[in-house]
Formats: C-alpha cells, structure tokens, sequence
C-alpha cells in the first residue's frame, strides 16, 4: 500500500502563481534545437491577451506566434495550455524571459539553453517521483542544489492514474514551486527541460468515460515525434476505451503527440537518448518496433548513448522480478553499443556489472488480473556474460551495457529487507541500496562520464567514471 502525503492547499497558494493553473516550464519540444525550448503555461481565462520576451544578454525578442488547446478534463472550468518556441537562444547559456498578461508582467524567470556537443554538462535521472510525499519533496529540493542542465524521468511522472487532476497537486507544486524555499518544492522545471519516459501509471489508464483527464502525458509534454507511428490496439499502442466525446476532447488536446511520443530519440550534449515505453502492454516481438530501435542507436555517431525507460529488464528486487520483457532488446543494445540504461519502477537503486545477455527464446507471457486476460510482463530466461573487472575507478573502460534502476524518487521504497542480504540479489547486480529515497547525477566532460547515487541527504551512496 502507498503512503501518500497530501499536500495542503494553504500550502500549494504559498508555491503556486495565482495567474496560472500552472505556472510557466520549458520543454525540449517535438523538433529539438540547441537554440531552441518551447515555454509552456496553463491558465483558466478564456480572454487573457498573452505575450512573451526572453532575452539572451542583448535586448529582449518577442516569441511568436503562441498556441492554445483546452486540456482535456472533468473540471467545469476549461483549463488554457498556452506554448511558444523560444528559437534564438545560445548554446548552453542562461536567458531571462518574462510573461505578460494583458500588458503586464506575471511572470519573469531564467532558463538554461541545451548544450552543444562540445560543452560539458549535468544531467539527472530519477524515476517514480510525482507521489506528492515528504519523500518526493525531499529528493527534489536535493536535486535542485545540484544544478542539473537536464532532468531524465525514468517513467511514473505522476501518480496513480495519470490525470490532469494528478498533476495539480502532486507535480506542479513540488517540480515548479515559485522559489527555492518554498515549503512543499523547488523552481526547477521553469529553468531545467526535462525529458521522461512513459510508466504504468501515466500510461495504463485508457477509461476515459471513468476518467476523462487521462493521459495528461500526451498534453503536458512537449517532446519529439520521431518514434514509429503505431495503431490503436495495435502492437504498441492500447486502445482507448470511452464515449465518443470524451474520446475526441482527449485527442483534440493530445493533437499529433498521441500516440508517438513515447517512443522517441534525443541528442544533448555530445549524448544521444533513446527513450521507449517498456509497459506491459508492448509486444517487443513487433518488426517496427524493434527495427525502429535498432536503426535508432545505431545510426548515432554520438560520443554517449543512453536509453530510458521505465520497467527494468534487470532487476533483483522481488517486487517486479518476474516483468522482464525489456531483456528482448539487449543484443540490440549491445551491437548499438548502449553505455548506461536507465530504468524506474522498481522503487530503490540498483546497479548491474557490465553485461552482455543473450535470450533463450521470445520467452514467456503472464498475465493475471481478474479476468485472467492482463498481461503482467514476460519472463525471459538467457545466459549472461559480466565484467566484474570493471570498478570504475582504476579501470574505466566497461566491457557491456551498464543497466541502472533508480527508481526512487519518492514512492514507497521496495524490499528494504534485501539491502544486506546479497544472497537474494541475481548475479549479474553489484549494487543494490534499497532503504533510502535516491537520485542519479552524471556529469559528463568530452569522453569523460562520472556517475554518482545521491541520497535525500545528499550523500553519495554509489559512483563510478568511464573513459573512452
């Protein structure tokens, strides 16, 4: 059972604009640029005039050509998603923008610009985060003193069914506080893009009659459409279920994101990303799909290359154990030559040696729920080829595809029993840390990638570097 910390709304008026349903973030957007982030905002008011300026250190330019849909939702009182590109940026620099409404200035912050291929950089990587607990508040405050350049969110952005109603109360606040002092978030997602892979509970609800502001992903995100376009009910792609209206309102304000953006790639820095839905309902046996991640990873000349997203292949944890479909795609991986795999759902830290895997089949199907017809994951018996030689520290040079769980963003942690008890982890895991929330901080210089576990006190629980 989940601990939820419901998050007063005194509190929230302490943290939240009261111009905005929520206030202004910056996203990567569905053509990404160095030089370019899309500013998005949500407000109630149907007859608000909008601008926006943002200044690079010269003069102020004005953004055009601002767009609005009506997000789709149970609330009576429509709610404005407002986006515009910000294309004249620099490179890696830091640029002031501000919000007028009406002729008057609402809203002013700063943002970091991408980073170019030959610009060091920080990034993070955290899942299983929008719980609305101390613990997510904790971990996001730690994060914003780290200063990320990028956040990468390994799947359940927000919790439990993925609504718009969700993000209110439990993302908003906590990601994009008014200021760093606030007493339930930090101002990070108005300054820092973020990226995220999809995970059950921001994509298994498809009921939109029981909840027609699911979804949300499909409405809030802004982020690349050059993933394979799949068909509803088909391989990759669930089918909606719901009245015709609903079903309409729903993909009015999705528009061309549903359902392509979760299988998607992402250059930054001198990295490429490769980001994919793992959930259950994926038949990672489909031609397209597969061919589609394979031409991906290996048409990158990236230095780094990284792959996100939500249900681990590996992973020692009980809880979970048996979902392993995301092993069908590690000689993919491998002949790609995939550095570090990033993975949620799993709610702790989990590290494997360097590996090689090699699947015995296509493996088996579960299913369970009470019709006995939900697929539950599939199990995947292989052999595997590990590099305990590799410490990250004398020698840097990994023999095999690194794959991480950091899953604990916030939620209730998983198997806190197993951290010292090593006999029940699977031999391909070196580290396992399972008793405290926890973060991935990697900074990358050229060909230089230090890694390090940070805990919600700020210690460093895990790292290694690689060299090329």
């Amino acid at each position: 059972m989940r601990k939820i910390f419901f998050i007063c709304f005194s509190l929230i008026g302490l943290t939240v604009n009261a111009q905005f349903v929520a206030p202004p973030y910056v996203q990567v957007g569905d053509n990404p640029s160095v030089n370019a982030l899309h500013l998005l905002w949500q407000a109630n008011a149907a007859d608000t005039i909008w601008k926006v300026e943002y200044n690079t250190g010269k003069e102020w330019i004005n953004a055009e050509a601002i767009t609005k849909s009506i997000v789709a939702s149970n609330n009576a009182t429509k709610i404005h998603l407002y986006d515009v590109l910000l294309n004249k940026l620099i490179p890696g620099q830091r640029f002031n923008y501000r919000v007028y409404k009406n002729n008057q200035i609402t809203f002013n912050a700063n943002a970091i610009a991408p980073k170019s291929a030959n610009q060091p950089y920080r990034f993070i990587a955290v899942g299983d985060l929008g719980a609305g607990t101390k613990e997510s508040i904790q971990i996001a405050k730690r994060m914003f003193t780290e200063k990320p350049d990028l956040l990468a969110i390994s799947g359940d952005i927000i919790y439990d069914n993925g609504l718009v109603s969700e993000y209110k109360t439990k993302f908003w606040p906590i990601y994009n506080a008014e200021t760093k002092d606030s007493a339930v978030g930090v101002p990070l997602m108005r300054s820092v893009p973020f990226i995220a892979a999809v995970g059950n509970h921001d994509a298994d609800t498809r009921d939109l009659d029981k909840f027609p502001d699911a979804l949300a992903f499909y409405q809030f995100w802004r982020l690349p459409l050059n993933g394979p376009v799949g068909k509803e009910g088909g391989a990759f792609v669930p089918s909606l279920k719901g009245k015709e209206e609903n079903i309409n309102a729903f993909k009015n304000a999705a528009g061309n994101r549903y359902p392509r953006m979760t299988n998607y790639s992402y250059d930054y820095g001198n990295a490429h990303w490769t980001v994919l839905d793992a959930d259950t309902y994926v038949d990672w046996s489909d031609s397209l799909l597969r061919k589609w991640v394979a031409d991906d990873i290996n048409a990158s000349t990236a230095t780094w290359k990284f792959v996100l997203f939500h249900h681990p292949g590996f992973n020692s944890s009980i809880e979970h154990y048996e979902q392993q479909q995301m092993r069908a795609l590690s000689p993919i991986f491998e002949k790609g030559k995939v550095d570090i795999v990033f993975t949620g759902h799993v709610h702790n830290y989990q590290r494997s040696y360097p590996m090689y895997f090699e699947p015995f089949g296509k493996g088996t199907q579960l299913v369970g729920g009470k019709d006995g017809k939900a697929l539950r994951g599939k199990v995947i018996n292989g052999k595997w080829k590990l590099d305990k030689n590799f410490d990250g520290q004398t020698i840097q040079q990994p023999n095999g595809v690194i794959y991480i769980v950091t899953g604990a963003g916030g939620q209730d942690l998983y198997n806190p029993e197993q951290e010292n008890d090593p006999d029940s982890w699977q031999k391909f895991t070196h580290k396992f840390i399972s008793t405290i929330h926890s973060f991935t901080v990697v900074d990358i210089n050229d060909k230089k990638l230090t890694f390090q576990q940070i805990d919600a006190n700020g210690k460093k629980i895990d790292g290694f570097s690689i060299v090329k």
